[in-house]
């Protein structure tokens, strides 16, 4: 299992992102150009005292992802104009889940890279979720199915 990021405008969202990777084992990718400088020194400023337990892959563009993705599993991407809804949707030990930009969400390319399309039923009248809380929620689901939840370790 795998969390990916596509093009990340918020520098607090990444930093989250980092510490829920770290604390639940899972790599994650990061697909930029991001919305802010990013360098190493960043990544461990915004991570704070998590980034040394995190596997963190930075990838140069979509294509650079792409093909580093194509051999590792499916790719798995949460939108709003998904086609499954989470509560429904069978993952597995080895997909990738991708969320695009808070922003813009993701483009047209990588909507038909996707191998599968998964959105998280809201209440009426909202518009979506934070990034981090959305990833928070479909990796909690996809580990509890593949039962990839680290063994041990602290309580959250």
């Amino acid at each position: 299992m795998r969390l990916a990021l596509f093009q990340p405008d918020i520098p607090q969202n990444l930093g989250a992102a980092i510490r829920l990777a770290a604390c639940l084992g899972v790599p994650l990718d990061i697909i930029e150009p991001c919305g802010f400088p990013l360098s190493d020194a960043a990544i461990r400023r915004s991570a704070m005292d998590y980034g040394a337990l995190a596997e963190v892959k930075r990838h140069s563009g979509w294509e650079d992802f792409r093909k580093a993705a194509a051999a590792r599993g499916r790719l798995v991407l949460f939108t709003t104009k998904g086609a499954a809804p989470l509560p429904e949707f069978v993952f597995a030990a080895d997909d990738i889940l991708l969320f695009g930009r808070e922003s813009a969400g993701a483009p047209e390319e990588v909507h038909a890279a996707a191998a599968a399309r998964v959105f998280i039923p809201l209440a009426p009248g909202a518009r979506s979720l934070n990034v981090v809380n959305a990833a928070a929620m479909a990796l909690g689901e996809a580990l509890r199915q593949t039962g990839g939840f680290p063994t041990g370790g602290g309580s959250g």
